[in-house]
């Protein structure tokens, strides 16, 4: 795999080694896995340097949860360069739930712990917002620049407008339970495990404090979409919650903007 032209001089001791790009997730940034020999892998991840870009956030994130006690990827460095920005990281042992598919109920077993876990942190702690407020105002701010992709859209947003979604979501806004310390994209390929057990979680641009339902509406709808429909309930059962279609609704909906 070559690496990339643009690369950082402060990322040069990279070259030479082991590169291969990632695919897996939709973040929008290009990930690529770094194998630097001896059983040391670190990840890079980049994207664009503009304004609504998630790295810089993400890389505080990573910083506060290496305090927190559980298990995400270290921070090594952040390179904000004029046209982009680059976050090196180490890896989170073990490999993401989609190589549970196999084995449903134990994914939503894992799933569910993991996310009990991490709902447990206390929020007083958290400095980082993600209630409804913020992410609509996140929200309309990706409409505006025209960044959110409406060929990515689910089957029951197909065909609808970015400015459409994000209309229905403020119209249709479900009032918040208590605030936890939630992921904000809580997808099979964000949450690792090791050994049958969760082990950490990845791709944390978006944790912060939200309604739990904003983790658990699109671990719903991932488990759906890789396991079957029947596996929703017994993980809810697992995590303790009961089935809230109006908040799987709207959380889906909002996902859309990001």
């Amino acid at each position: 795999m070559s690496v990339p032209a643009e690369l950082p001089a402060a990322f040069a001791s990279l070259r030479g080694h082991d590169w291969q790009r990632v695919t897996l997730g939709k973040s929008g940034a290009d990930v690529w896995r770094i194998d630097m020999g001896g059983g040391n892998v670190v990840f890079l991840k980049t994207g664009p340097a503009q304004a609504l870009s998630e790295l810089p956030g993400e890389a505080e994130r990573l910083e506060w949860l290496a305090h927190m006690g559980l298990r995400a990827p270290r921070l090594v460095e952040l390179v904000q360069t004029a046209t982009r920005h680059w976050l090196l990281m180490t890896q989170v042992p073990g490999q993401d739930l989609t190589h549970e598919t196999g084995r449903p109920e134990e994914l939503c077993r894992m799933m569910a712990q993991g996310l009990r876990r991490l709902h447990a942190l206390d929020p007083r702690h958290c400095p980082f917002d993600q209630s409804v407020s913020r992410q609509l105002a996140a929200g309309a701010a990706r409409v505006e620049a025209g960044l959110v992709d409406e060929d990515d859209f689910d089957a029951r947003h197909r065909g609808w407008s970015a400015a459409e979604v994000l209309a229905w979501v403020e119209a249709n806004r479900p009032s918040e339970a208590e605030l936890v310390v939630t992921h904000g994209d809580a997808c099979l390929p964000n949450l690792m495990a090791d050994g049958g057990r969760f082990s950490g979680i990845i791709d944390c641009g978006r944790l912060g404090l939200a309604d739990r339902w904003q983790d658990l509406a699109l671990a719903c709808r991932s488990i759906m979409f890789n396991c079957g429909e029947a596996y929703v309930a017994p993980f809810l059962q697992a995590y303790g919650a009961a089935w809230d279609p109006v908040k799987y609704r709207f959380y889906n909906a909002l996902d859309e903007l990001f």
